[in-house]
């Protein structure tokens, strides 16, 4: 209104421009348009994300990766735009496919099972965490018959041991099961191909059943395992009085057995009358037990001893020299020399104890040809060996030692 007035005036451009503090050719803009704006126009204008909007949405239909991510990999690609840029483009590809919708699919009876785990906490009366908890969590997905079981650490025994014990609950086991890409399972995926824990796959060929991942980012895969562990949280956890792992897993248990009486919200049907329906489709339980025990390979040192976790354990002195394998589970260590088993020894508490059975530090006492190895007569002193018999009547072997006057050893030139 300014320019409009002073150019109403009279004024020239330099002068309104002069008076207004303006460039003259923003003057001479609106003096030419009527004194009416002029929108801008963009669409001649292109951005320097344009040639990278297929690769993010590439990107980001494999994975939800973060802008961050997506940024770095940009830049390798010779990218000079601002991070902002990557990130507006991010959210808005982003936001469309968290507007796509999932057809619900039901597994038929005996097909599939869904593992998953949750995290529990313990906490004192002044709400302090004084301790974690881990809940395993099995779901036939026909019936959606649970089976659940705390657990205190989640690794590969104690894995395995809960699937072990899922199946006896279950009197069966299913085709297949659907699990997280968890490293008790997966090891990593390459060029497509799935790469699984080799222990882990040693169980599924023995129990007969094929695993699966879900894919990365995805919740709704695993539904019918993710909304059970909520119903656990919500119902049984919230609120209940911890005392030790024992009795959490037998009240677990039987709230379990109630729970599996009432009607599920998909199914809308009990539970149990389902799972009747389902468990002939099972397939049976294999009649050899699988050992889920860790497995270690040792030598045993010349001082008849191998070390685990900062501990010594005394083996016979026959395995000196060999290769044994330590099975450990629980506080127990089993040590195998080929199919022999050497001795079962129980974990100490810390570390730098001597674990030692007194009978192999005896054998090897009375073992005469070790005996004549060690002491054989006139490799360390000149005497006369003879065998005699010890306290406990068996022979052992010992030497006689000449004492002689110290100038024998002495020999003086002479002259």
């Amino acid at each position: 209104m300014d320019i409009y007035s002073l150019h109403k005036r009279g004024l020239k451009i330099n002068s309104i421009a002069r008076k207004l503090g303006l460039n003259w050719r923003t003057v001479n803009k609106y003096i030419e348009n009527g004194f009416e704006k002029k929108p801008y126009d963009s669409s001649s204008r292109t951005s320097k994300l344009s040639p990278f909007h297929n690769i993010i949405e590439n990107f980001l239909s494999d994975d939800n990766y973060s802008a961050s991510w997506i940024f770095n990999r940009l830049r390798q690609m010779g990218f000079d735009g601002s991070y902002d840029l990557v990130k507006r483009y991010t959210r808005k590809i982003k936001d469309q496919l968290s507007l796509k919708a999932y057809i619900r699919f039901e597994t038929e009876p005996g097909k599939q099972a869904q593992v998953d785990f949750g995290e529990f906490q313990v906490v004192d009366e002044f709400g302090i965490v004084v301790e974690k908890v881990y809940l395993f969590a099995m779901i036939l997905g026909y019936s959606r018959m649970p089976y659940y079981e705390f657990i205190l650490k989640r690794d590969m025994i104690n894995f395995l041991d809960c699937h072990i014990h899922g199946f006896e609950h279950f009197g069966g086991i299913p085709d297949e099961i659907l699990y997280d890409r968890m490293k008790n399972v997966l090891i990593r995926q390459l060029a497509g191909k799935l790469e699984w824990n080799k222990d882990f796959y040693s169980f599924c060929l023995h129990f007969k059943f094929n695993p699966l991942v879900a894919p990365a980012y995805a919740p709704w895969v695993k539904g019918k395992v993710e909304r059970p562990m909520h119903y656990v949280r919500e119902n049984f956890w919230r609120g209940y009085n911890y005392r030790d792992l024992e009795t959490a897993n037998r009240d677990l248990h039987d709230w379990m057995f109630k729970t599996n009486a009432r009607v599920h919200g998909t199914t809308h049907e009990r539970i149990d009358h389902r799972f009747t329906r389902e468990k002939p489709s099972l397939s049976s339980l294999p009649e050899k037990h699988f050992d889920t025990s860790l497995k270690i390979y040792r030598t045993v040192r010349k001082d008849c001893r191998v070390a685990y976790l900062g501990n010594q354990y005394v083996l016979p002195h026959s395995s000196v020299n060999k290769m044994v394998l330590l099975k450990i589970k629980g506080k127990l260590m089993s040590i195998y020399l080929d199919d022999s088993l050497l001795v079962v020894y129980e974990i100490p508490e810390g570390k730098g104890h001597v674990v030692a059975d007194k009978r192999f530090y005896q054998d090897l006492k009375y073992d005469l040809i070790q005996m004549n190895r060690k002491y054989k007569p006139g490799r360390f002193q000149k005497g006369k060996a003879k065998k005699t018999l010890g306290i406990t009547g068996k022979p052992i072997e010992t030497v006689t030692v000449e004492i002689r006057s110290i100038n024998e050893y002495l020999k003086v030139k002479e002259g």
